[in-house]
């Protein structure tokens, strides 16, 4: 496990039940609906790899996932490297039942592991892009009817 420097924590509760967020975080379809939309292939199964390309501010960067952990509608752990850049870090996406609501706890481990020259990179890049995905693309997808 990746330990340097203090990981990035993004909380939200959305109006869903787990099966439904789970279904967002590992269904290929509704994955693409909120967070990248061209990933490539998706499998919510241990050593399951996957690449696809991100531009931002017309640089293009090689996304490079590895499933590391998968505990169905509790948790799911993902190796993520860029390709072509120094680093490694772990994302973990955990699931926790609240009433008629779930908790997600989104934890990336190792940000401070690529070149931090790089302003995709740091770790205030880092907090804004799992805030726009967590807190507003996936809150947004899960709450409104068109998700089911």
């Amino acid at each position: 496990m990746i330990d340097q420097g203090q990981p990035v924590i993004v909380e939200e509760v959305y109006h869903a039940s787990i099966d439904k967020v789970w279904q967002a975080i590992t269904a290929l379809d509704k994955m693409s609906l909120w967070f990248f939309e061209n990933i490539p292939a998706f499998t919510p199964e241990v050593g399951f790899k996957t690449q696809f390309e991100v531009v931002s501010d017309q640089k293009v960067f090689l996304h490079l996932w590895e499933i590391l952990e998968v505990v169905p509608m509790k948790k799911l752990v993902c190796n993520w490297q860029y390709g072509g850049y120094p680093g490694d870090s772990v994302v973990s996406f955990e699931l926790f039942q609240q009433q008629d609501k779930t908790k997600l706890k989104l934890t990336h481990y190792g940000i401070e592991s690529f070149p931090s020259a790089i302003p995709q990179f740091t770790r205030e890049s880092g907090i804004a892009g799992w805030e726009y995905f967590i807190k507003g693309r996936l809150k947004e997808f899960l709450e409104t009817t068109n998700s089911n």
